[in-house]
């Protein structure tokens, strides 16, 4: 997206559009999703109403919602922060996206429609594009992309869901403990070649093909403590916050 998010909520506002609890929600998630809001940035509730422009009681909503999906932790009478994950239930939630995706995935095999595997090249090409631009943010929302169409193309909505809340897991968990020197988590040839058998109805090669990515992404992370200082204001697009 080019516009900033302040420029978006301008023109919502000219619009005449509220900027709901829902909308904060959504922010915030895509902000935690690209890895630009990291795991353990404080969210206090007066510095997001003034980033949104909204109370501190659409913020609390917010916030509740957020924490509903295992993206931020609330604490009494502490400030909100998005979630840090401690390292054994990184590698449960590597685990448990290993065992839930691969399913997925194995039930795909060789059942999508032409419509479907279009969209998921199309990610996998707009990835590969992104990350030799070097274009890091768009890179991981192009292969979000491609793991949520997984998620959504499900003929088990149960697993689907399941993997629609692991891929945000994995997501803050990658942003908390990717290795300082690393500048992408871009693994060449994975999501082409689990398209290439999920056209060729590869179940087994499929589920391999996911394991096979996912213990990649996991062999990526340096799993020791980080420290996070990030200006919110910064994030969405407007000037220094105030903590």
């Amino acid at each position: 997206m080019s516009k900033t998010w302040k420029e978006s909520v301008e023109a919502a506002v000219r619009a005449g559009e509220r900027i709901s609890d829902r909308h904060i929600v959504d922010q915030v998630r895509q902000a935690v999703l690209t890895q630009r809001l990291p795991p353990g940035t404080r969210l206090p509730e007066v510095a997001l109403g003034e980033i949104f422009g909204v109370s501190r009681s659409v913020v609390r909503r917010a916030l509740t919602r957020l924490a509903a999906d295992h993206v931020v932790d609330q604490r009494p009478n502490q400030v909100s922060r998005v979630r840090a994950p401690g390292i054994e239930e990184t590698r449960e939630t590597f685990d448990a996206r290993r065992l839930v995706e691969g399913e997925v995935a194995a039930l795909l095999a060789g059942g999508l429609s032409r419509d479907a595997l279009a969209a998921l090249q199309a990610e996998a090409d707009a990835e590969a594009a992104a990350h030799w631009r070097g274009d890091e943010p768009a890179r991981i929302a192009h292969s979000l992309a491609l793991h949520h169409r997984l998620a959504e193309f499900s003929p088990n909505r149960v697993l689907g869901a399941m993997l629609t809340d692991l891929v945000l897991r994995t997501s803050i968990v990658i942003a908390l403990y990717k290795r300082a020197s690393l500048a992408s988590c871009y693994l060449a040839g994975d999501h082409p070649r689990l398209l290439d058998t999920l056209r060729a109805g590869d179940a087994e090669g499929a589920r391999h093909a996911v394991v096979q990515h996912l213990a990649s992404l996991e062999g990526l992370l340096d799993l020791g403590p980080r420290d996070s200082g990030t200006d919110l204001k910064a994030i969405f697009g407007t000037a220094t916050a105030q903590a």
